[in-house]
């Protein structure tokens, strides 16, 4: 995961962990290790490690940053935006929000709205039976699906108010960022490397 802070925008990738280290690019130079305490000509520091996450102060603002994703943020003038870069899948993965709670998000550009499992609505605390109930075409056919509209989706530093959602009945699935968001969002691509920033 990398985080691009302000001024010089600079961004940091790790790219491995072990214990008490990080290996880590800075704004896409050759990886580096660094340990615990350390602090680059950047002024990047590495905090801590724990359970595979690294702590980093990065412009003086904490980031905990996962290894195998990229998330930038910039906190500089203009638009707010996020970096995400594919896994292994060529699947472009982030960690952000729905009405404040935790989620890991899948980039669907093929998704017309952002959708998940009744099982995440219940965990979010969303009550989606109040929404208009449709069917929609599964892997394993026809499937219960209620519309609802969300307070708030963030990704990184972008916050969208009033966000269409669906919520499909028992299903086994990803939490999907569809275009219900992602069109409030200027996409560019850039080979493994997806840069969203903020419209409206």
């Amino acid at each position: 995961m990398a985080v691009a802070a302000a001024v010089g925008a600079t961004e940091v990738t790790v790219v491995g962990l072990s214990p008490n280290k990080a290996v880590v690019q800075i704004d896409g130079g050759a990886p580096r290790t660094l340990s615990i305490g350390q602090k680059t000509a950047e002024g990047v520091v590495l905090v801590s490690i724990d359970r595979g996450d690294a702590v980093f102060d990065i412009a003086g603002r904490r980031r905990t940053l996962k290894l195998g994703q990229q998330h930038a943020t910039s906190n500089g003038p203009g638009a707010a935006s996020v970096t995400l870069s594919a896994d292994t899948r060529g699947h472009f993965v982030v960690d952000g929000q729905i009405n404040g709670g935790a989620v890991r998000f899948i980039v669907d550009t093929g998704a017309t709205v952002v959708a998940m499992s009744s099982a995440d609505a219940q965990r979010l605390r969303i009550n989606y039976r109040n929404g208009e109930v449709g069917y929609m075409n599964t892997a394993n056919g026809m499937a219960p699906a209620w519309r609802v509209k969300l307070d708030t989706v963030r990704v990184g530093d972008i916050t969208v108010n009033g966000v269409d959602a669906v919520v499909m009945e028992n299903q086994s699935m990803p939490v999907l960022l569809g275009m219900s968001f992602l069109n409030r969002t200027n996409m560019r691509r850039e080979g493994q490397v997806m840069i969203l920033t903020k419209r409206f």
